[in-house]
């Protein structure tokens, strides 16, 4: 009885650290949303920069087409409510459902890119490629990246529904992937907020 009392103070230790095994990754996704931030600030500080240096071509108020932004916009913003909807019947361990609006999620950020997509060739198509001009270039840098980013959360996305495919239950590992894909879907919501206003309603102006 005093061996198992000696020991039951360890044991709880030991099944207190289990619960919280992986709160360190979702800490260092934090630490990489910082880089992202120094990565996409950098961009935005390039396109200040750049944004009047038209060499003979196109504004962006003679290129931009703010009802089909708009839509992008509206469609992004609304695919991190459904996220939220999968966040919320992850914690009630609905597995069902979150895979439901993680589907629905991912069907709206399929639309997003592809919106961004049919721009780029649009433009392309005119001649109004990155190597028209300096503008352009870092207007196809800054957006393209953001809409390499949302690429790459969706390939992400897949591959997290595919592996909650199956009868097991929600792990608590399982848990913070989702909490981290959560953070950078966000995160890439706040910055298209910042594109929108600052490249496509600054370049109507």
């Amino acid at each position: 009885m005093a061996h198992e009392a000696t020991m039951s103070p360890l044991a709880h230790a030991d099944d207190h650290h289990g619960e919280h095994h992986e709160s360190p990754n979702v800490f260092g996704f934090w630490l990489y949303l910082m880089t992202d931030c120094v990565l996409f600030g950098s961009i935005f500080a390039a396109f200040a920069v750049l944004r009047n240096q038209y060499a003979g071509g196109p504004s962006g108020k003679e290129l931009f087409d703010l009802t089909n932004v708009g839509i992008e916009t509206a469609i992004l913003l609304f695919s991190s409510i459904t996220y939220g909807f999968a966040s919320l019947n992850a914690l009630a361990k609905n597995k069902k459902m979150v895979l439901l609006w993680l589907a629905v999620t991912f069907v709206l950020g399929l639309s997003f890119v592809g919106l961004e997509l049919n721009e780029f060739s649009s433009m392309i198509a005119e001649g109004n490629g990155p190597d028209r001009s300096a503008f352009l270039s870092a207007f196809f840098t800054l957006v393209g990246t953001h809409g390499l980013h949302v690429t790459c959360g969706l390939i992400w996305m897949a591959v997290l529904m595919v592996q909650m495919m199956g009868p097991q239950d929600l792990s608590e590992r399982m848990m913070n992937k989702l909490a981290c894909l959560s953070l950078f879907w966000h995160f890439l919501d706040i910055v298209w907020i910042c594109v929108f206003s600052f490249v496509y309603l600054a370049g109507v102006m």
